[in-house]
């Protein structure tokens, strides 16, 4: 039975290791160091009480290290307990008895004793439902982001380069756009710092880089709910308030937008580093630093929904009086439409992702897990389209540059024009083309 025992011992102690191997580890973090190095302290131990400790040798239990623990000498009906292997970071505890026949079995055994250390390192390899959920999830969020990082890139570009559209109302689309875009790439950053293979570290020794990865990725994540809230702030303003200074409030925008988030971000760092300076600091062992980014978050969402209802019930009102006159009219709508899409698309959501309860079922959770990560990685290209590719502005300086190149092909060609260039009212340049030659009077 001893035989049998040592050999289930060492089978389970190979599997374990093995599945440490396949992740790439510091040498700190090496099970096979540590063991050896806890051997070597084991026997050193074992060596220095060997005459001061007084035992019956005859009758009673000799030190010994069985692989996973060391277990100092004892007396006949002695019972000793030793902690589960450190690299398991478990608090479980095992424990053997000196009898007149030797050391019992230990009991309960590691897999029992240790069971959440267990759990914990062979979630992805025992249940490969769950390992290929997160697979997918993951290449779901990650064609997501990447998307949308395209799509938004375009469309600062696009933005930039023609001067027409460089208003305060496009400068902070800007803003937006690039909060958006560090939220995607630090979401990819941090993947690479985090996991490897699509296994996950198994280990409690994180460097410092990979905190401050953790630290960057939330700070853009909450840069990216406070330029939502500043979006819902203008729109309210330009309804409410008739004559206000764009440069003004651009600075403070900018202060609020980028500034704030600073702020939030230092305190949770600071709490993170006092109280629970753990792993990558992805853990959540004290609720209440957990908080300190939560409540932000809430509060940006709670006041963009306000903006909504607010903004929406005044233009209803507006819309419904007989003298509102045409461009009044569409001017109110254009805004009307762009509030909604801004703060429904991008804020009622929220509320409900803010409110969902913690404790649900494991099915309930991946489902809801899974329609959050979607819609989060895919906003930014949904941004892009509604207010930059589908945006009227930009779709009319597209036309102007397609005519004017069309203009110069046809000179190039051969054809002589003679333009001439009327302005009116509105923003929009006529172009009317007069063709030089005997048709020229038909023209």
């Amino acid at each position: 039975e001893k035989i049998t025992g040592m050999m289930g011992k060492l089978a389970l102690l190979t599997v374990i290791l093995d599945v440490y191997a396949q992740v790439a580890l510091p040498p700190e973090c090496d099970p096979y160091i540590i063991l050896l190095k806890e051997e070597e302290n084991c026997h050193k131990e074992l060596w220095k009480h060997n005459t001061s400790i007084s035992v019956d040798f005859q009758t009673g239990c000799k030190g010994m290290w069985d692989h996973l623990n060391c277990w100092p000498y004892a007396n006949i009906g002695e019972t000793i307990s030793q902690p589960c292997p450190t690299f398991l970071h478990t608090n479980g505890e095992v424990f053997r008895n000196c009898t007149t026949q030797g050391w019992t079995e230990p009991y309960p055994p590691h897999e029992i004793a240790c069971e959440y250390a267990f759990n914990d390192n062979f979630t992805f390899l025992g249940e490969v439902h769950s390992h290929l959920y997160f697979l997918y999830v993951k290449t779901m969020y990650t064609v997501g982001y990447a998307i949308s990082l395209m799509s938004l890139s375009i469309a600062i570009v696009i933005l930039c380069v023609f001067r027409k559209l460089h208003c305060t109302r496009n400068y902070i689309h800007i803003q937006l756009f690039l909060s958006f875009i560090l939220r995607a790439a630090f979401i990819f950053i941090k993947d690479s710092v985090l996991f490897s293979k699509e296994d996950f570290y198994h280990c409690n020794y994180y460097p410092v880089g990979c905190k401050l990865v953790l630290l960057s990725s939330h700070y853009c994540i909450m840069a990216n709910y406070s330029w939502l809230l500043v979006e819902g702030h203008y729109l309210h303003t330009l309804v409410y308030v008739s004559f206000f200074s764009r440069r003004l409030y651009f600075w403070l925008y900018m202060t609020l937008g980028w500034g704030s988030p600073a702020v939030i971000i230092v305190a949770w760092g600071l709490a993170k580093y006092f109280y629970e300076d753990e792993g990558c600091w992805e853990t959540r062992k004290h609720t209440w630093i957990w908080w300190i980014l939560r409540v932000p978050v809430l509060l940006f969402i709670i006041i963009n929904l306000l903006f909504f209802i607010s903004i929406t019930r005044t233009l209803v009102g507006k819309l419904r009086t007989p003298d509102v006159r045409g461009n009044e009219y569409n001017q109110y709508k254009k805004l009307a439409k762009s509030t909604f899409l801004l703060v429904s698309l991008f804020g009622l959501q929220y509320i409900l992702f803010a409110f969902f309860p913690e404790k649900v079922s494991d099915l309930t959770y991946k489902i809801w897990n899974f329609v959050e990560l979607a819609l989060a990685s895919t906003q930014g290209f949904v941004v892009a389209i509604l207010y930059c590719f589908l945006n009227g502005e930009v779709q009319h300086e597209f036309q102007r540059k397609w005519r004017r190149w069309r203009l110069m092909q046809s000179r190039q060609g051969g054809r002589q024009y003679n333009y001439s260039l009327s302005q009116s009212g509105t923003p929009l340049t006529q172009v009317s083309l007069l063709t030089r030659g005997p048709a020229a009077s038909q023209s």
